[in-house]
């Protein structure tokens, strides 16, 4: 327990350092952004594309979402939080501007397999397959992608029957990795992860009226150094450039809540 208090202390004392680093150089020209892991590349592309249209550079701060929120809540100033699911953002929902708060994106589940054993699938409950022993998935106690893949299991009902062969990671981009590594038979990631692996084929997709609703929401964070800078970024994310390059990644518009 205190040894896992000291690794969250010293990731948000790390992260502090390196926006600390940012604002003092450049507190203006700098929007420093926490953003869930499976964002990684289309916010790589997206980037240099603002920095182009506006003068201010982009610091990414990159891992799972629960991972960033911890940061945050342990006093972490990025300028911008992406979470990708609501759970998250709610975790810090009184150090967020909620007024800025948007449904930014959405994306589906899908299952992911070692391109050395490909395989099409033709339900999840493909997974019961006795050949399959290894289902590498975010942690479902906290990582969005595992608790989103819980969720769709259980509305199954096939939850029980695969708890025993699923392997928790500390985020999707590492259960994807499990599968590429050969460590595991199979992974429930997000569809925009199978597309950047270059070791995994994607064995079927979950169509997102039949899955959990997945939710990528974003806002400014209170303590960030550019204010201005965040407001700016998010109402980028959200235009008709940034929405092509999410939409080419494979990543869906927001859907409102089921009720």
């Amino acid at each position: 327990m205190a040894g896992g208090m000291i690794r969250r202390l010293l990731a948000a004392v790390t992260f502090l350092a390196v926006a600390f680093d940012a604002s003092a150089q450049s507190a203006n020209r700098t929007v420093i952004v926490s953003a869930a892991v499976s964002l990684t590349d289309v916010l790589q592309q997206l980037a240099p594309i603002y920095q182009t249209q506006t003068g201010e550079r982009v610091l990414l701060n990159l891992g799972s979402s629960n991972t960033l929120a911890r940061q945050i809540s342990f006093g972490a100033g990025p300028d911008v939080f992406i979470s990708a699911d609501e759970a998250q953002m709610n975790a810090v929902a009184m150090r967020i501007d909620a007024a800025s708060r948007v449904d930014l994106l959405s994306n589906q589940l899908a299952i992911a397999v070692p391109d050395d054993r490909p395989r099409t699938m033709k339900s999840a409950r493909d997974l019961l397959d006795p050949a399959i022993k290894r289902i590498a998935i975010g942690d479902p106690a906290a990582v969005p992608a595992g608790v989103y893949a819980k969720q769709y299991l259980e509305m199954l009902g096939i939850w029980r029957d695969l708890s025993a062969k699923a392997v928790p990671s500390g985020s999707v981009r590492l259960a994807l990795s499990a599968v590429e590594s050969g460590a595991a038979d199979a992974a429930i990631v997000y569809q925009t992860d199978i597309a950047t692996a270059t070791h995994a084929r994607e064995a079927l997709v979950i169509p997102a009226a039949q899955g959990p609703r997945i939710v990528y929401p974003a806002a400014r964070v209170l303590a960030g150094p550019n204010p201005d800078g965040a407001r700016r970024l998010l109402a980028f994310l959200r235009s008709p450039e940034a929405t092509a390059v999410f939409t080419r990644a494979g990543f869906l518009a927001p859907v409102p809540a089921r009720r």
